[in-house]
């Protein structure tokens, strides 16, 4: 092996883990972000009946943010979860916006969508595989 290339895998290799690491971190953050919605937390009930869709929605955005926290865990399913948690977050950066009035609180969800999304394209190469079975 060359220099060139040694170092171009060392680069892949570190991409890879601090990918892993990443997902790891908002795995852990977002299946404890869909805990109070799940068990129907009073904060977290009172603020999804301010957005006006019900209550069923509570659970479908805990539903996906847990199912999303296990999917970037399995490293079939990384680039797939990444995708669809980046939708959550755009629903969330839009209801901020429209439903709460506030640039600040919009500011969070749209940085991670950002990050899913650069997860998305790191884990790329899982998400055809997926399409293909």
């Amino acid at each position: 092996m060359t220099t060139s290339s040694t170092a171009a895998v060392s680069q892949r290799r570190a991409v890879h883990v601090a990918l892993w690491v990443l997902q790891a971190l908002l795995a852990a953050f977002f299946a404890f972000a869909a805990v109070p919605k799940l068990l129907g937390d009073p904060m977290t009930v009172q603020m999804f009946g301010l957005i006006g869709l019900g209550q069923w929605f509570r659970y479908l955005v805990g539903a996906l943010e847990l199912l999303g926290a296990i999917g970037l865990l399995v490293p079939r399913l990384a680039g797939l979860a990444a995708l669809g948690l980046a939708g959550v977050m755009i629903g969330a950066t839009i209801t901020q916006l429209f439903v709460f009035d506030s640039l600040v609180l919009a500011s969070m969800p749209f940085v991670l969508c950002l990050v899913f999304l650069a997860i998305a394209w790191g884990r790329r190469r899982s998400i055809p595989m997926l399409a293909n079975r």
